[in-house]
Order: structure tokens, then C-alpha cells, then sequence
């Protein structure tokens, strides 16, 4: 029987991503994957900029950004009739090399440590797949099934694993299995949780294809996403692959259709591709019941699965990772409690909660400019009268607006308020979906700005917990605190009172995952209460 401290069910993104946050945390861990070789589907296309933040510390961001999108391309979406009529609307949205510039130069704590970029599952999972092959704590078995599991709780998990090319089965024993294994989650499946929400909210078939037709595919440019009321295709790198996805509407039989129809009906014209995939899909709101039973956990689509309106799917799976991998560490290190798995399902579920709803608010934005589509008339037509029909649809398409790509406040504000593990405040203020408001309210992800001299404030946090001073406030109750408790706490004096007015008080204790566990003018009456607390303990 071979040992682990954590075994890894799934090799998708999510999975890759808790193994390299476990390694940070010098914690090893087996990684289990049934596919030979990383995805080949087209599944996401943007990693905005909260999980960006995440990947910088793994030290994988410049690897990332080489394989997406041009840095200085922007995120342009074009509302069209169709690609041979016209163009109707243009929501403008900043390249990441922009994006860097404004945060730098604005500095306010609104903006991310790191820009979005736009990259396709298929380019991203060969760059982590390349990093944790690289990694001496990562044992790592792609073309392995995972077949089934025993969790005896403290004890740890007995698990069955199979070679698929020999059919060799070994027994493996870990302290904690994390079942990242994607929607149809064996793990989650094994344990009898079930999902919560709504199934098959929506259809879509997707035809993914190459084409060397620049004219016709960037005739207004290079564009990121090109929409009309019947779907969307996305420019995958900018230059030759693309992805339509165009929506299943009712009395649409999928089996009746061609990857060649669909996309020239949605193009509106013949020409010259490759296609490289097709499929149709359905997605779901959905949630499972719950997040953990005893040492197994769950992450990312395993955890729950949004339609891509969005783009909560993976970019929630990664900050699933981040924060259920500190938790582990914590317990497997001998500092954390238990009360850690229990603040991860409540942090992290409720949150999937918030994307989910958010979500759903994103996609009757769509249906309802489907449906003004559909109202519209001839949108093809020349001459004045069509003129006037596109220009309407557009107004109503401007007064509608793009919450899908400007939520900010669903990106970067939400909170933990469910979590036993931090240290709450009474009367906690609203939280703005659209509107990122920095601050350091407990719970939220602490606020970035870069210092004088022009490094990151993130990239001073240890690598546990750190205790954030901008002052000379006095601290050394709450270091002997961590040091009795042996926890690895960090302190960062910033001599930066200016600051007050983004991070609100002189203290703040900024947890691994970059959360905010607590904050303060002056260190706490019970200093060693609140890191018991903190850390799972109380």
C-alpha cells in the first residue's frame, strides 16, 4: 500500500492548480488523472483577474500569458447581425497590458494585482500539466482511473486507483482525498452528495474550427467575442481558431444538425475551415449539498457548474484550490483544526451561491436580447428602414448593458460571511455586484495596491498568515500569541498611514488564501483566542 498525505482526484485545471498550491506549502500529494494527456476542448477562455493573483504566486503567470492571447490585444465584445452584415454595439474593455498600466497609475485598491487574460482551457492546462510534472512533491499519474474509496475520518482514505494501459490497481492511503474529478464527479458521486439548482438550463452547440479567413473573421478587428441573438464566437488566440457557440432554442434538434450548418447559418456565408471539434452541451446551475464528509473534499466542477456566462466555472475552481489547499497544509503541518474543512465548505459553497445567482442574472440578460433579436425585423436589410431597426436594437442593447463582463464586484467583493473562521463584524454592508468598493471588512479578499517602490503588496504576505501594519502599532502580544500557538504568522510593517483610507484600520491579519481573518486598531484583548479561532482550533 503506498502513502500520501493528499490524493488528487482529477488532473483538470483545478485539480493541477491544488497540487501546486499544496507544493508551495511543501505538503506532497499524489495528483490522479483517467485521460493520457491534458483536454482538447475548448471549455473556458478567460482567467480573469482574482485567479491571476492565484497563479502569480504558484510563479506560473508569464507562462500563462505566453500561451493566450497577445498581451496588448483587448477584450472587445461586438454585438452583430451576423459576420457578412453589420456591426451594432462595441463594449470597449482594455488590454492586460492596459489594465497593468491603470492599476499602477490609479493605485487605489480597485484593481487587481494582475490583468485577465484571455486563454483557452486547451492552451492552459499544458502549462500546468508542464509545472507540476516539474515539481519533486507532485507524483503525478494521467491515464490512471480512480475507482473508489473508503474514508475511515481521522483515520485517513483508503483509495483504488488503476493503470488503464496495464489494468494494474494500487491501494493507496492518504490523510485527505480532494475529489477535483469535474461535473460527473465520481468522488462526489461515491460519497452520495447530491447537486442542488437547476440541470440543463440551457444547450448550446459548439463547433470549434481554424480558418486562415481574416478578412471575414476580423473585419472589425481583432475582437474577443462576436455576438448575436443566436450565440457567440470567441477568437481563441487572435489569429487562426475560433469557437462559435450557438444557443439550442426551442424546436432545435441537435441530432438532426451539422457542424458545417450551424456555423455558416451563424456566420452567413460559405468559406474556407477546418473544423476541429463539435458537439452540442447542456449546462447547469448547480451546487452540491455539501462540500465535505470527514477527510474528503470537493473542488471545482465537482463542487458546482454554471452556465459560462461569466466566467465563474473555472476561475471559482481555482479560488476552490486556494483555499482548500492552506486548509490541509494546516492540518497536515499540525497548527490547523478541523474547524479549517468546515470553514471551506461554508466559504467556499455560499460564494458558489453568489456566482451561481450572478449567473443567472448574466443569462436573462442574453435571453432578453435574443428575444429583442428575434423582435427586431430584417436586420439584414440596406437602406434606411434597416438602418433604423439596428440602431434601435442597439440602444436597447446599450440600455441593457454588459454585466457579464463588468461585474466586478462578483469578481473581487465577495465575503465569507458563513465561515467559522474569521472574525466577523456586526452589520456587514451590501455587497455591489457591479462596483468593486476595496476595503477590509473580515471576510473579503484583502484590497492591492503597489508600494513606493513599485512592488507589489501582495508579493510581501508571507506564505501562511500575515499581519498587515501600516503603523508602528504595537504587535508583539499577538506575535507571542502565534509563536506559543505555533502558527507561522508573518508580520509586514508598512510605515504607510496614508494608506488607512483603502485598508480602514492599523492591523489586519491577512490569511494564506490573501482573505482577511481579522482587523484592528490595536492588537486583540485575547490574541491567543482569535489564532485559535483563525486556524481552525476554537
Amino acid at each position: 500500500m503506498e502513502e500520501t498525505p493528499v490524493l488528487i482526484a482529477g488532473g483538470g485545471p483545478v485539480g493541477m492548480t491544488m497540487a501546486l498550491n499544496l507544493a508551495r506549502y511543501n505538503v506532497p500529494c499524489i495528483l490522479v488523472e483517467r485521460n493520457p494527456e491534458t483536454t482538447r476542448h475548448p471549455k473556458m477562455d478567460l482567467t480573469n483577474g482574482r485567479s491571476m493573483e492565484l497563479f502569480h504566486r504558484l510563479g506560473i503567470t508569464e507562462q500563462l500569458r505566453d500561451a493566450g492571447v497577445p498581451r496588448e490585444n483587448d477584450f472587445d465584445i461586438l454585438w452583430i447581425t451576423n459576420m457578412v452584415g453589420h456591426d451594432l454595439h462595441r463594449f470597449h474593455y482594455p488590454s492586460a497590458n492596459e489594465k497593468e498600466r491603470i492599476a499602477r497609475e490609479k493605485n487605489d485598491g480597485s484593481y487587481a494585482a494582475q490583468a485577465p487574460l484571455r486563454v483557452s482551457q486547451v492552451q492552459i492546462e499544458p502549462v500546468l500539466k508542464r509545472a507540476i510534472d516539474a515539481n519533486p512533491l507532485i507524483d503525478v499519474r494521467f491515464n490512471h482511473r480512480f475507482e473508489g474509496f473508503v474514508d475511515n475520518g481521522p483515520d485517513g482514505v483508503i483509495a483504488e486507483i488503476v493503470n488503464s494501459d496495464t489494468e494494474e490497481s494500487t491501494t493507496i492511503k492518504c490523510r485527505f482525498l480532494a475529489g477535483c474529478d469535474g461535473g460527473g464527479s465520481r468522488v462526489r458521486r461515491r460519497l452520495g452528495i447530491d447537486l442542488e439548482g437547476q440541470e440543463n438550463v440551457a444547450g448550446a452547440y459548439m463547433v470549434h474550427y481554424r480558418t486562415d479567413d481574416i478578412n471575414l473573421m476580423q473585419r472589425w478587428g481583432p475582437i474577443y467575442h462576436l455576438q448575436n441573438g443566436g450565440g457567440t464566437i470567441i477568437a481563441q488566440n487572435d489569429r487562426d481558431v475560433y469557437t462559435l457557440q450557438a444557443w439550442l432554442l426551442p424546436g432545435m434538434n441537435p441530432d438532426e444538425m451539422t457542424p458545417e450548418g450551424v456555423l455558416e447559418g451563424w456566420v452567413g456565408t460559405h468559406f474556407d475551415y477546418e473544423i476541429l471539434q463539435a458537439n452540442p452541451w447542456f449546462a447547469h446551475f448547480v451546487v452540491a449539498q455539501r462540500y465535505r464528509e470527514k477527510s474528503t473534499l470537493l473542488a471545482g466542477d465537482a463542487a458546482h457548474q454554471f452556465i459560462p456566462t461569466g466566467g465563474y466555472g473555472m476561475n471559482s475552481g481555482i479560488a476552490d484550490a486556494a483555499g482548500l489547499s492552506w486548509a490541509l497544509a494546516a492540518q497536515i503541518h499540525g497548527w490547523g483544526g478541523d474547524g479549517l474543512l468546515d470553514a471551506y465548505d461554508a466559504e467556499r459553497r455560499n460564494t458558489a451561491w453568489w456566482h451561481l445567482r450572478a449567473a443567472e442574472r448574466h443569462m436573462g440578460v442574453r435571453i432578453k436580447i435574443s428575444e429583442l433579436y428575434a423582435e427586431a425585423g430584417d436586420l439584414l436589410e440596406e437602406g434606411p428602414e434597416g438602418d433604423a431597426r439596428r440602431a434601435d436594437l442597439a440602444r436597447k442593447i446599450v440600455d441593457l448593458g454588459n454585466a457579464e463582463n463588468e461585474s466586478w464586484g462578483i469578481e473581487f467583493g465577495y465575503r465569507y460571511d458563513a465561515s467559522n473562521a474569521i472574525a466577523h463584524e456586526a452589520n456587514p454592508p451590501e455587497i455591489d455586484p457591479l462596483t468593486y468598493h476595496p476595503g477590509t471588512w473580515p471576510g473579503v479578499r484583502l484590497p492591492h495596491v503597489f508600494l513606493e517602490d513599485g512592488a507589489a503588496l501582495y508579493d510581501k504576505l508571507g506564505l501562511f498568515f500575515t499581519l498587515v501594519a501600516l503603523d508602528d502599532t504595537d504587535t508583539s502580544a499577538i506575535e507571542a500569541a502565534a509563536g506559543e500557538l505555533g502558527v507561522p504568522m508573518e508580520v509586514l510593517r508598512l510605515d504607510r498611514p496614508d494608506l488607512r483610507g483603502i485598508y480602514e484600520r492599523n492591523l489586519i491579519l491577512v490569511r494564506p488564501d490573501q482573505h482577511v481573518a481579522w482587523r484592528g486598531d490595536s492588537a486583540p484583548d485575547d490574541s491567543k483566542a482569535l489564532l485559535q479561532m483563525v486556524t481552525g482550533n476554537a
